[in-house]
């Protein structure tokens, strides 16, 4: 996964709860955006835009961004520094099996999820489905038992997966799945889908729990973009054709792929 672009209404603020609470440093900075990530390499952009209003929660959008860590000293470094963020809102964890993760909501009401997976090779997959879980543990004693003295900033972390809100399951699936070529990797019924590429758990997921039946979004603050990485030009041709083969749109600059899923949450793919 690329970088995910956020709109907002306090470039400043939000600006300023990225770096203290995730972790993350300035990258760049150009007239009305800050582009901001880790090693050099961007995670996350944000775009001022005061004249856009806030989105609807049981609207299509984004449900979160989740920012993996490398390990779980670095993870428990970033939870110790995301208590100390003036009004932080803190959202739970998930011990997903795959995963050990802490939810947060940033000052703009966008999700952020703040992980580290666990060993590839305690993964457990079932006929190509990966076998996640949704278990409690407790906060505090993660951070107790992972906390390294004098961790400093992190290094390694990515952009591990976009949740997105969605209308409904199975448009997601034609999308995601047949048009733009992600494998399946775990589904809930008809509320959520999981979606990934190379064997990973999932970079992507679609769910409906606040936003069933929802249309097209609104152009609202929020969720503006989400960047996918493919291989090769080969990979983008690939999808190039799928797209083209169901009508889909496609802004082709050349370098990249820029199109809207079902729901009007815009993608962008480069190679």
């Amino acid at each position: 996964m690329g970088p995910v672009t956020l709109r907002t209404a306090d470039l400043a603020r939000l600006e300023r709860w990225y770096l203290q609470g995730p972790g993350l440093s300035p990258i760049a900075e150009s007239p009305g955006a800050v582009e901001l990530g880790v090693d050099g390499r961007t995670l996350v952009r944000l775009e001022a835009a005061p004249d856009l209003r806030g989105p609807d929660p049981r609207a299509a959008g984004l449900f979160h961004t989740a920012v993996l860590y490398e390990d779980q000293a670095s993870l428990a470094a970033a939870v110790l520094r995301m208590t100390q963020v003036p009004g932080m809102v803190f959202a739970g964890v998930g011990d997903h099996g795959v995963s050990e993760a802490f939810y947060f909501v940033d000052p703009d009401g966008n999700g952020v999820e703040l992980y580290a997976d666990r060993p590839r090779d305690v993964w457990r997959w079932q006929d190509g489905r990966v076998q996640m879980t949704t278990d409690g543990f407790d906060p505090s004693a993660f951070v107790r038992e992972h906390l390294v003295e004098g961790a400093g900033q992190p290094t390694g972390a990515t952009v591990g997966h976009v949740h997105l809100q969605v209308g409904d399951v199975p448009t997601a699936r034609a999308f995601y799945v047949d048009a733009l070529g992600f494998a399946e990797t775990a589904s809930l019924g008809g509320q959520a889908l999981f979606v990934s590429a190379g064997g990973y758990h999932h970079h992507m997921a679609m769910n409906t729990w606040n936003s069933a039946g929802a249309g097209r979004r609104a152009d609202t603050l929020g969720l503006g973009l989400v960047d996918v990485v493919v291989p090769d030009a080969e990979s983008m041709g690939a999808v190039r054709e799928r797209l083209a083969d169901r009508g889909v749109q496609v802004a082709d600059d050349g370098a990249t792929l820029g199109f809207d899923d079902p729901w009007g949450n815009r993608i962008r793919l480069g190679a």
